[in-house]
């Protein structure tokens, strides 16, 4: 077999770390044995993985196409690793949680509670830094379970619906839309607001995409801000308008002057959707937190 697991490896220390000494210490072996790999794996290849340019390393065409599959395929080994250790001590094993939308992170606190409790062999990990950007961290292997209202299906995964809701304005008590006779928020309403939102792109949020583009308008203000907690005080205030799932607008409601408008006559209805490798679905522990979260009494 010509490629090695530890040729993967050298690449991605070389590239990480910038030389060959510096990737010899990271893997902690001789520079002397790391040059020697490289030169046999070079020769079996009959192409050079780096040319040198001074003092430093670029990569050839090769090079990249290696480097390329070691990204891939070294988290992959690490995880399987790690799961095959937990097995062989007992363990069951871990889960790892990414995010991909703010609210979201509210109602997975109602499901770890009691998924702790039943699952008492299981680590769970939330990571936050994956919001909005979890579809690649799933594909890498660097996460096991990807939380997100926006599934986007591709081969080798599978998404599942676990809690229906509905995105909703969220406006001051005070604000006009806020009296007893205005059943809902038209898009020309929020003409003169100033609309605050997480810090994502206007094209993936639904307050734009499936209520203000659609009508052709626009806030007079777009400001962002990154915690719930943060953007309702504001709103409370009178300092702007959100948009918010229903739910999590009616818990803040109980101690903060605001409350929910429906966007549009029919509303925007969204779902919470669970992702995992289509391969990895049968796993009993990771299973069992998909039923969970599909169970009643989460809302």
């Amino acid at each position: 077999m010509i490629l090695e697991r530890i040729h993967l490896a050298i690449v991605q220390a070389v590239e990480q770390h910038g030389s060959l000494t510096a990737a010899a210490e990271r893997l902690c072996v001789t520079q002397s044995a790391l040059s020697h790999s490289v030169r046999k794996l070079e020769e079996r290849l009959g192409t050079p993985i780096w040319l040198r340019e001074g003092r430093s390393l670029r990569l050839t065409q090769a090079g990249r196409q290696l480097l390329i599959l070691a990204q891939r395929v070294l988290p992959q080994l690490a995880q399987m690793e790690a799961k095959l250790a937990q097995i062989a001590q007992g363990q069951r094993g871990s889960l790892r949680i990414g995010m991909e939308c703010h609210p979201c992170y509210q109602w997975l606190l109602k499901i770890v509670a009691p998924y702790l409790a039943a699952w008492p062999d299981v680590d769970v990990d939330v990571k936050q830094k994956f919001q909005f950007g979890g579809l690649t961290a799933l594909l890498d292997y660097e996460i096991d379970l990807l939380v997100t209202p926006d599934p986007v299906y591709q081969p080798g995964l599978v998404f599942t619906p676990v809690f229906d809701y509905e995105q909703v304005l969220v406006v001051s008590r005070r604000h006009p839309l806020a009296q007893a006779d205005v059943d809902y928020a038209r898009p020309a309403d929020l003409q003169r607001e100033t609309l605050i939102t997480y810090p994502v792109p206007a094209e993936r949020l639904d307050i734009f995409t499936q209520f203000l583009l659609p009508a052709g308008t626009a806030p007079a203000v777009h400001k962002s801000i990154e915690t719930t907690d943060i953007m309702l005080q504001m709103v409370a205030s009178g300092r702007g308008v959100a948009a918010l799932p229903r739910w999590l607008v009616l818990e803040y409601a109980q101690r903060l002057d605001i409350c929910p408008v429906r966007l549009g006559p029919q509303g925007v209805a969204k779902q919470i959707h669970l992702g995992v490798r289509s391969d990895e679905q049968g796993i009993d522990y990771l299973a069992a937190f998909i039923a969970l979260a599909q169970g009643p009494g989460v809302d």
